[in-house]
Formats: structure tokens, C-alpha cells, sequence
């Protein structure tokens, strides 16, 4: 068993041992996964990127709290949705690495269908 398959099943317990998936819609799931990056973006909000390091390391336990709470959320609307993680990340990526060669896209933040030919 993977270690994204674990835990999944983990917090699949942890819900159903709170009886809570009947709140745990795909809809609900996507909100609280908003609710929570907002909740992490709080943390950089009107910081500097030189800022936004300090926070991230004199704040590091609570940026990681919140980090948590976006990938359980994740994490749990995947494993409902019987979307293997692993497989669609790297799926992902694969589709990335066409879209992005380095080539082109090293030191560059455009978006691929921006990039020059």
C-alpha cells in the first residue's frame, strides 16, 4: 500500500468513525479545501516574497497546520471521487512536461501557450 493509499484510508476511518461523509460532497469538499488555502494565504497576505520566507519559518507549525488541513481535504475528495492521486498527479505532470520543456520554459513564469515556438 502507498503511503497516498494509507492515508487515505486513514481519514476515510477518521470520517466515518464521526459519521461526517453525509457533509462531504464533492462541492463541500472543494469549498473547505478554498476555505483552508485561505485560511494558509492569511499567513502571506501583504508580505513581500523576503517576508513571506521569514513567516514561513518563524510560523512553520501553523503554515503546516494549514498545509495539512488543504491535503486531508484533498486527499479524502480524490479517494470519494475513486480518483488514484498518485496516478492522476502523475498524469499530470507527464501532460506538464510537454507543456513546459525546459527549453522554453526554464527561468520563464509564462503560461505554455505563451511560450515561443
Amino acid at each position: 500500500m502507498n503511503d497516498i493509499a494509507a492515508l487515505s484510508e486513514r481519514i476515510r476511518r477518521f470520517r466515518d468513525a464521526r459519521n461526517w461523509q453525509q457533509f462531504h460532497s464533492p462541492k463541500d469538499l472543494a469549498v473547505a479545501i478554498t476555505a483552508e488555502a485561505g485560511e494558509l494565504l492569511q499567513h502571506f497576505v501583504w508580505k513581500s516574497s523576503e517576508e513571506s520566507w521569514d513567516r514561513a519559518e518563524t510560523k512553520k507549525t501553523e503554515i503546516a497546520d494549514e498545509i495539512a488541513d488543504v491535503a486531508i481535504l484533498l486527499f479524502e475528495l480524490a479517494d470519494n471521487l475513486q480518483l488514484d492521486l498518485a496516478t492522476v498527479m502523475n498524469a499530470k505532470l507527464d501532460r506538464n512536461e510537454v507543456r513546459y520543456p525546459v527549453a522554453k520554459s526554464f527561468g520563464s513564469n509564462l503560461k505554455y501557450n505563451e511560450l515561443e515556438s
